[in-house]
């Protein structure tokens, strides 16, 4: 009787176990991008998510084009525009056509806007708290779907690298910015910052 008694219990336990186990991992954020690994992370909330091929910068953005390492990227940023009329306020990320952009950080889609005198197929993305935009720009085209008013995660698809608007055809590339917001201003204003100590700079040594 004792016996059967701790069969019991133990069988119990590890019944309720493995349901606690089942639930944790089934109500965990689950998030599937096209072509990538999927990503089940119980601890994040909102999940934190990194496309195959994405490289994080020390500011904790993710360099918005696949294959892209930190030594890859050039400081473009203070260079002059229109000849030397205006500041690029931006770098620009070098890359074959079609390669795949993804969101540096998370937001929302906030304005899908072509300008064929400037940025041509450009994505503004609104950080959650609202005090960010990212601005992609040139790009060949829009990942499928994408809309306005879409959350994105951290390394989910936005476009492809392309020429669209006013870019060289021989140099392809992502222009990338980012602004930061005042409380009431809109998706084409801001004062940009420059992003790429946030992406290829080494963390302070302590």
């Amino acid at each position: 009787m004792v016996r059967t008694l701790g069969t019991a219990v133990v069988t119990a336990v590890l019944t309720s176990a493995f349901w606690i186990f089942y639930y944790n991992i089934a109500s965990a954020p689950k998030v599937t991008l096209a072509g990538q690994k999927e990503v089940i992370d119980p601890g994040a909330a909102p999940p934190v998510t990194v496309a195959e091929g994405v490289t994080v910068g020390p500011a904790g953005l993710a360099i918005p084009v696949v294959g892209i390492k930190p030594k890859d990227l050039v400081d473009t940023f203070t260079q002059a525009r229109a000849g030397g009329a205006r500041r690029h306020d931006a770098i620009d990320i070098m890359a074959p056509v079609g390669r795949p952009v993804v969101s540096a950080a998370p937001g929302t889609v906030e304005k899908l806007f072509f300008s064929q005198g400037g940025g041509g197929n450009t994505v503004y993305v609104r950080s959650d708290d609202g005090r960010w935009t990212y601005y992609y720009a040139h790009l060949s085209a829009y990942a499928p779907g994408l809309h306005e008013g879409q959350r994105l995660l951290r390394g989910a698809p936005v476009g492809y690298v392309g020429t669209s608007g006013n870019a060289n055809p021989a140099g392809p590339h992502l222009h990338f910015a980012i602004n930061r917001m005042e409380p009431g201003e809109r998706w084409w204003q801001g004062t940009a910052i420059n992003p790429y100590p946030l992406l290829a700079a080494k963390p302070a040594s302590r």
